[in-house]
């Protein structure tokens, strides 16, 4: 190694132990991507010449991520990261230009399309993204790439770095399946990692900012990187009749923030006011028959107001029934301000933003609902639990609960940071 870098505790760990699949599980902006990088130049200065592969879930990924962090982690080690995005390689060089390693970069998202290529070493970023199917099928075709000789070594090896996503493929593949085949464990090895160990390279606020942004009951996972059940018992755990509960009203005049969830005979809309950056729901209007039918009754109970809906996206392209109009076309005529997006956010993202403002990882309840105003969307919220799939269960009462959740992520989504590497001290 040309150079002495400032690793934290369990980067040093997981760069000093490796196995042939070694996982480094932690937390967001823990240094994930980072120590996979260190990895990769440590493999190119001892072994010049030796091929490498980097996989992530999407191309944007490899672009927003590895793009951006090797090139900082390359100079600590007096390497040039030669990044050519046409090819999807990047060359570790040294100071005379000799390439010591190509790196192929490679996307997951088809896992077919992994081949006509040999590595010896893998780095494996956010796997836990994917579905357990997919990661599966990536995995297999990775290993098959595993082909190229390593000199002075008897096993290739895969880096697997990673943000756990409850109890996903890596803690299937590096916890479950070891204690169901004791004789593997010599091949693997974790280690997990908080946010909080490398809070000297993030700015003062980050911690606290994700603390307030992220539900309470994933700080666990998401901060210090440990395995949690995100996909059984209730969706909104969070939920609390009495903690969320507000016996506040609408006031006259005042402006309304509906979310709307569109089906034939079970139409729901949550009726929401802003008041001093906080959202509360006040009112709700369940079980209509079709749009038509909530334009006047939203016309009838809210006259003159300014209101704005936040609706299901695929609205956009549904007929509503004995109409030529579109859904969304239809609440437009009406003179409602329609907030949009092209497509609906992963159902994931919508339960981790509900939750988040019933209680945040902070101990504050941002989102309040009046319980007597909405017995609907109260039930739900406390009744919804998760299939045996780990999705949210469809018993076609769920309608209030996915109208409160548009308007939610629209207006308060959690923001997934990407990492950006500053320099290292050498």
């Amino acid at each position: 190694m040309q150079a002495t870098l400032k690793l934290n505790k369990p980067q040093f760990e997981f760069i000093k132990h490796p196995k042939k699949f070694s996982a480094f599980v932690g937390g967001y902006r823990s240094g994930k991507t980072f120590v996979g990088c260190v990895r990769m130049c440590i493999n190119a200065l001892e072994h010049p010449g030796i091929p490498q592969g980097y996989f992530a879930p999407t191309y944007p990924q490899i672009t927003d991520i590895f793009y951006d962090t090797m090139p900082g982690v390359a100079e600590a080690f007096g390497l040039f990261a030669d990044v050519v995005p046409s090819k999807r390689r990047v060359y570790l060089r040294d100071n005379r230009g000799r390439c010591l390693s190509t790196i192929v970069c490679k996307s997951m998202e088809h896992p077919h399309r992994i081949v006509g290529f040999n590595i010896a070493h893998a780095l494996v970023d956010e796997i836990d993204c994917m579905s357990i199917k997919k990661a599966d099928s990536a995995w297999k075709k990775i290993i098959a790439r595993m082909s190229t000789v390593w000199p002075g070594r008897d096993q290739n090896t895969i880096d697997v770095t990673t943000t756990p996503e409850g109890f996903n493929w890596v803690y299937r593949k590096f916890v479950r399946e070891l204690s169901e085949d004791p004789e593997q464990r010599p091949l693997y090895g974790i280690v997990h990692a908080s946010t909080r160990q490398n809070a000297k390279n993030l700015p003062k606020d980050y911690i606290a900012s994700l603390r307030k942004s992220y539900p309470a009951n994933l700080v666990d996972a998401y901060i210090d990187g440990l395995f949690v059940n995100l996909t059984s018992g209730n969706v909104y755990p969070n939920f609390n009749r009495q903690l969320n509960h507000t016996g506040e009203t609408i006031r006259p005049g005042e402006a309304l923030h509906i979310g709307m969830d569109f089906n034939i005979n079970r139409m729901a809309a949550c009726v929401f006011v802003l008041r001093g950056g906080q959202a509360l729901m006040l009112d709700e209007i369940t079980k209509l028959f079709d749009t038509p039918a909530m334009v006047s009754a939203i016309k009838a109970r809210y006259p003159g107001r300014s209101i704005t809906i936040y609706p299901d996206a695929s609205g956009k392209n549904r007929k509503s029934v004995n109409g030529s109009e579109s859904d969304h076309a239809l609440l437009r005529q009406a003179g409602f301000n329609v907030q949009v997006n092209p497509s609906n956010p992963f159902v994931r993202d919508r339960v981790l933003a509900v939750n988040a403002q019933f209680l945040n990882g902070e101990g504050e309840r941002q989102l309040l609902v009046n319980t007597d105003k909405c017995p609907h969307t109260t039930q739900v919220l406390e009744q919804q639990t998760y299939n045996e799939h780990g999705e949210p269960a469809k018993d076609g009462t769920e309608d209030p609960a996915d109208a409160f959740g548009y308007f939610v992520v629209q207006r308060f989504p959690i923001i997934h940071s990407i990492a950006t590497v500053q320099p290292l001290r050498i």
